[in-house]
């Protein structure tokens, strides 16, 4: 399968990535399915969809160090702290087990949303960021308000993204929080980009499906993706799911298409509080 030209995504030091990454939420929880999965990492990473992302909670960081072992200079690799781990101590604890675990020495993108001072959690953020051990950081699950916050404390102005669901059906984003990264040129990233498969029987999404001879889940991905500055990550445990995946990267949807979406899934029109997990 070639390679498709596609916008890339730009973050502040510069680094590159594909518009669509590799989630891998549930993945590493079958010892029967390790290697199927390794390989589908593997496999999107020659495509061309560098980004990949994990978390201290996943419990699979083994998993896609191995993956990514024998590529790593061509890999943009994301982890997560624990949100009970995101004290000042605990953030650089946890990026020590991170990097222990992957097997790497730095991470391209250490992020975090928990309940400890964002005063802390920025600061060591930023230390492991001089250190070498973080190229980049970031945020999750965190709104406007939230965001206008981080980037008012010393160093904050050093975040990088916030990962968020955002799909079809979870639209609230595109109200304030959108438009507030985009006028920062602050690359979102989107997680559950096809809610969890639950969109995927929608009769508008069937029908635009087939007019262009592909799965809803490719339209569903490549609307996700449809703006600069939106990374999608879904996750696929086998090569043929990514092989799927990566077809959305070639699909543009149409004004008409657009429109019935629009129709189907309105866009909010009032602030919505931030959905997420």
């Amino acid at each position: 399968m070639k390679k498709t030209e596609r916008p890339i995504i730009t973050f502040p030091n510069g680094q590159t990535v594909c518009p669509l990454g590799q989630g891998t939420w549930k993945m590493g929880q079958s010892a029967a399915r390790r290697h199927e999965e390794i390989r589908a990492l593997q496999h999107g990473i020659e495509l061309g969809m560098n980004l990949v992302d994990t978390a201290e909670m996943y419990d699979n960081e083994e998993l896609v160090g191995e993956a990514v072992r024998d590529c790593r200079e061509k890999v943009f690799l994301v982890s997560k702290v624990l949100p009970s781990n995101a004290s000042y101590r605990g953030t650089k604890l946890a990026c020590e087990r991170s990097l222990l675990k992957l097997g790497t020495e730095y991470i391209d993108l250490l992020h975090w949303k928990g309940r400890h001072p964002y005063e802390e959690t920025v600061r060591a953020m930023t230390e492991l960021q001089q250190e070498g051990k973080i190229r980049l950081w970031g945020v999750s699950n965190m709104d406007t308000a939230d965001m206008e916050r981080i980037v008012s404390l010393s160093g904050g102005s050093g975040c990088a993204t916030d990962q968020v669901l955002y799909n079809l059906g979870d639209r609230g984003i595109e109200f304030d929080l959108m438009p507030w990264c985009a006028a920062r040129r602050m690359p979102l990233m989107a997680y559950s980009p096809i809610g969890e498969g639950r969109l995927l029987r929608h009769p508008t999404l069937v029908e635009i499906a087939r007019r262009h001879d592909v799965s809803p889940a490719q339209i569903a991905l490549s609307w996700t993706m449809r703006q600069p500055g939106i990374i999608a990550i879904p996750k696929a445990g086998n090569v043929t799911h990514v092989e799927d995946n990566f077809r959305s990267l070639s699909i543009h949807l149409t004004e008409e298409d657009l429109h019935d979406l629009d129709t189907a899934f309105p866009a909010p029109a009032r602030k919505i509080p931030l959905a997420g997990w």
